[in-house]
């Protein structure tokens, strides 16, 4: 009988030492993909970082040749504006004269589709 029990107290033993290391080899592999997504983590982070200056000289090469034909565009703008405004200025009180008399000048007249009934 005692060695019944010797025999299951090193099996009971044995199980004990077994779900250590697979909880131990658990631990290891957690640690392990952790520190892999870390290091993806970083790595895309820096072909981010690397992308975005790539892009960031292109749009400036790009931007650059067309920055003096912003500065034309914005400087055409305000003459245009500049025309506009002196044109308002000169014709307002003739357009604003014209619209007051056909306003109130009112000439009554028949349509050209009434009839006159009887």
């Amino acid at each position: 009988m005692a060695s019944q029990s010797q025999g299951i107290q090193q099996l009971l033993q044995a199980e004990k030492r077994a779900a250590e290391k697979v909880a131990e080899a658990r631990k290891r592999k957690n640690r392990r993909l952790k520190q892999a997504k870390e290091e993806a983590q970083v790595e895309i982070e820096q072909y981010r970082l690397q992308r975005e200056r790539d892009f960031k000289t292109k749009e400036a090469a790009a931007l650059g040749s067309h920055g003096n034909s912003a500065v034309e565009v914005d400087r055409d703008t305000a003459e245009r504006m500049g025309r506009i405004q002196a044109s308002y200025r000169g014709n307002r009180e003739a357009v604003l004269g014209d619209l007051l008399r056909l306003v109130c000048d009112i000439k009554p007249e028949f349509h050209a589709n009434y009839r006159v009934a009887g």
